[in-house]
């Protein structure tokens, strides 16, 4: 690692910069490619000579205040980003964020390639984003497959669909607790915990028990009105390029029933879609 890779880092991204690119007038031949010191520590709100000691490595440990202005000053994305708060020895603080509403085309062609298994991509605060057709055909009971969290304990259909109703409203609960730490998130998840208060009183106690636990790996046991008992297994994994959302996969053992039952939903969905079509 160089003695200065901060300042070695944020010179490089400086010089891939020109002032058009930042909407800075500039008139002139330039000496150096890219921006000045000084116009990157206007656009960051911050002192020129305390800059210039960064790139200098003359100082080493600035704030993550100042690290969110030069990310947005050098227009960083979310991996350079990262980089920078890497470099610096610091975490980067994404609590400010809000997590993208919208899943990227690349991520939706993925889904679809599970044909053979639901899958579904979820935000912090268990709003389902998009889901692949078996997904939609494991929910097609509730009457809108929205909102994990409301899906639990307002519609009708999760009582019987959820056959470890008590276990699955716990660790939902405790999934929605975790946006709470997230202020970006806070003005959804107040509307969504309101609705839920007002309409229903086991949310409201388990929500005031504040469990928090991030989605485990614990075996899901389901009851579909076509097909049967399931049992599903699940994996989640964060979605790199947007922070908050999760894919979501579930995942019958080979052979067993739940495969089988599997299976036949999958078939009678794509019947249904044929048909309509």
């Amino acid at each position: 690692m160089p003695d200065n890779a901060l300042g070695d880092f944020l010179r490089a991204r400086r010089a891939g910069l020109r002032p058009q690119d930042v909407g800075m007038a500039y008139h002139g031949v330039r000496r150096v490619p890219g921006l000045r010191r000084e116009e990157v520590a206007v656009l960051a709100g911050v002192n020129a000579d305390y800059y210039t000691r960064l790139e200098q490595g003359r100082e080493r440990h600035p704030s993550p205040q100042v690290l969110d202005a030069l990310s947005r000053a050098l227009h960083l994305d979310s991996d350079a980003r990262a980089h920078l708060y890497r470099l610096t020895g610091t975490a980067p603080d994404d609590r400010h964020v809000p997590a993208p509403d919208t899943v990227s085309p690349g991520l939706r062609g993925l889904l679809d390639g599970y044909a053979h298994t639901p899958a579904f991509v979820v935000n912090r605060t268990l709003d389902i984003l998009v889901a692949n057709a078996l997904a939609e055909a494991l929910y097609s009971p509730f009457q809108s497959a929205d909102n994990l969290a409301r899906m639990t304990f307002l519609d009708p259909a999760a009582p019987h669909f959820f056959t470890r109703w008590d276990w699955t409203a716990q660790a939902t609960v405790a999934n929605l607790r975790v946006a709470e730490g997230y202020p970006a998130d806070g003005p959804r998840l107040t509307a969504l915990v309101e609705t839920l208060t007002r309409h229903s009183a086991e949310f409201t106690a388990l929500w005031n028990s504040h469990a928090v636990r991030g989605k485990t790996h614990e075996a899901k046991h389901l009851h579909h009105p076509e097909v049967g008992p399931l049992t599903l297994s699940y994996q989640s994994f964060d979605v790199r390029d947007a922070p908050g959302q999760q894919l979501v996969i579930y995942h019958a053992e080979p052979g067993s029933p739940s495969a089988q039952a599997l299976g036949l939903l999958g078939t009678l969905d794509a019947t249904r879609r044929q048909t309509a079509g």
